[in-house]
């Protein structure tokens, strides 16, 4: 069996919404060609307007990475990681982060909780956004780059950070080595 991807998820919930992409832009405030590249080609610039995506279709975001459930507790061990979502620049840009959910499975969640590896090409734009939530983070290695409001903080390994995620920020690998951290989003419910 192949594995559905997140845009092919959106697109399936959208028409059980019976929900045009015209409405589901009006929804969103995001453009309908970007949504049709969603759901078509599965790019994904960052995290927030999947979330908005979610919100307007009354759903949660992990519903898009899964919808199966599990008994607790959810364990997944390292070598059953299997990458998620992968956050491009554009179409035919490179891939800047690569997303391993580590809540796959668990239906009943209200945290998502991933490992994510940064790539050096995640620093080349820094385009910053925002969404309602928090956000906590620990970096495994490698260092990172934080723009947060107006602040810009280098997180190295073993460093944490806790963050309102509605104050714009960004996320990059500082340097040309790939960094890597366990991230914790909390999407409020609507």
């Amino acid at each position: 069996m192949t594995k559905e991807k997140i845009g092919q998820r959106i697109k399936k919930f959208r028409e059980m919404e019976d929900i045009t992409l015209a409405e589901l832009s009006t929804r969103t405030g995001l453009d309908e060609d970007f949504l049709r590249a969603v759901e078509e080609e599965n790019i994904y610039p960052s995290l927030g307007p999947l979330l908005k995506i979610a919100r307007a279709l009354g759903t949660r975001l992990g519903t898009f990475l899964d919808d199966t459930i599990s008994q607790d507790p959810l364990i997944i061990r390292l070598e059953e990681r299997s990458e998620e979502l992968t956050i491009l620049k554009g179409k035919n840009k490179p891939t800047s982060l690569r997303f391993y959910s580590l809540g796959k499975g668990k239906s009943d969640r209200h945290m998502e909780p991933f490992f994510v590896e940064i790539l050096p090409e995640s620093s080349t734009e820094k385009k910053l956004s925002s969404h309602e939530g928090e956000e906590f983070i620990v970096v495994h290695s490698g260092e990172i780059e934080l723009i947060y409001g107006q602040e810009t903080y280098i997180l190295k390994e073993g460093d944490s950070v806790y963050y309102n995620s509605i104050v714009p920020h960004y996320l990059s690998c500082k340097g040309d080595k790939p960094a890597s951290i366990y991230a914790v989003l909390y999407f409020p419910e609507n």
